[in-house]
């Protein structure tokens, strides 16, 4: 799909992506809940056959819909407790190259390009708050970034959750098929 057809459809309201069907989701969610659980096991709880999960899960991966089976580590117990958002702003044509300093800092935990007052939003982590103000100032510590705002994260209420996300998208796949 073409970054022209993606934004048509998404003015129009229509899925720009793969779809999940009522299958799939109950699938995913079952791998959610349950990561280590075998093709074979998750067949018998889904009721099919293991061909068809193997098969829905090879076609989930290659869609991009599963991107992992990694474990789910919590920076806190790794001794990164303090949790922060930085909003940067860069210099005209230094994307890339912020990009690949980004990449370098192993305390950015994502970074994304974003609209609005900045260009890019990371979420740092670090051991402290004033630890923090090194992983800022190694952050900062580039030609291309301009200028940073930081907020420090003070509680996660809802933690980052798929499950409510793949249970709609499922339903309103089968919605469709009625």
């Amino acid at each position: 799909m073409t970054t022209g057809s993606v934004i048509h459809a998404m003015s129009l309201g229509k899925p720009v992506g793969p779809t999940v069907d009522e299958l799939d989701g109950r699938l995913i969610v079952l791998l959610a809940r349950e990561p280590r659980i075998g093709v074979l096991e998750a067949s018998r709880r889904l009721g099919v056959a293991r061909g068809t999960v193997q098969a829905r899960l090879d076609r989930l991966q290659s869609n991009g819909v599963i991107r992992g089976f990694g474990p789910d580590v919590d920076p806190a117990a790794l001794g990164y407790p303090v949790t922060a958002f930085a909003t940067l702003e860069i210099k005209q044509g230094q994307g890339a190259d912020v990009r690949a300093h980004l990449a370098t800092v192993p305390e950015v935990l994502e970074l994304h390009t974003t609209t609005g007052s900045g260009d890019m939003l990371c979420r740092l982590v670090a051991r402290s708050n004033a630890d923090l103000q090194r992983v800022i100032d190694r952050v900062v510590g580039f030609d291309g970034i301009v200028r940073a705002a930081t907020a420090i994260v003070m509680e996660n209420p809802v933690p980052l959750r798929i499950i409510p996300l793949v249970e709609q998208a499922a339903s309103l796949h089968s919605r469709k098929d009625v």
